[in-house]
């Protein structure tokens, strides 16, 4: 049964305490925080201070997603504002097991994020220090995207790579996630849905959460 991440980013701003709430009331597992920098990709979310506001609103699980450049300058400060995982980019970090090092120090666990054109072969290095990778399967910025196929053979792969390697890595899928490719993304391997337009732009919420939970 896969863990559930609904992301807020498709939430409706204005009222973000109703959505955490219905989170609370679901059967999702983690909250999913997308934060963007206009600089690493072309849109800006949020920051630490609603983070930190989401944060007293639930004692589920919260999933940060950096989607910035240089996050390491900004890794305590996300712990303190709540972040139980904070995820990193390949792509931004050139000293990726620094990275690693640094948000594991700060007693979270640490996850990296690969770009839909990013080999997971990239990782066979890092991945016995990592607890979770997220694979982007639209390009990060915006949500709402199209699902891009070419996602279940990089899970495929990254399980297998996972399996040899013996790690207890989770697998994280983010973007075009619905509750009609879920069953097939949890048999390629899959461990984490993380789901924004179809879960807050849905009639009902909590049962779309459910259908995934099951799928």
């Amino acid at each position: 049964m896969p863990l559930v991440a609904p992301s807020l980013l498709a939430a409706d701003f204005l009222n973000l305490g109703a959505a955490s709430q219905l989170l609370n009331e679901s059967e999702a597992d983690w909250f999913h925080l997308d934060v963007m920098d206009g600089r690493f990709v072309p849109n800006i979310s949020f920051g630490q201070p609603v983070i930190s506001a989401i944060r007293t609103a639930t004692k589920k699980f919260c999933d940060v997603h950096l989607m910035i450049e240089e996050p390491e300058r900004y890794a305590e400060d996300f712990k303190k504002a709540g972040a139980d995982q904070l995820t990193v980019h390949w792509e931004v970090c050139p000293h990726l097991h620094r990275n690693i090092q640094q948000i594991k120090s700060l007693g979270m666990t640490a996850g990296v994020a690969l770009n839909p054109a990013t080999p997971v072969d990239f990782l066979q290095v890092i991945l016995p220090d990592l607890d979770y990778v997220l694979v982007m399967s639209v390009n990060p910025g915006f949500g709402g995207q199209t699902f891009i196929p070419h996602t279940y053979h990089k899970v495929r792969k990254l399980r297998k790579m996972i399996h040899d390697l013996g790690t207890h890595t989770k697998i994280g899928v983010d973007g075009g996630v619905t509750v009609e490719n879920a069953t097939s993304l949890v048999q390629a391997g899959v461990d984490v849905l993380i789901a924004g337009s179809t879960v807050f732009h849905a009639s009902d919420p909590k049962e779309v959460i459910r259908r995934l939970k099951h799928c």
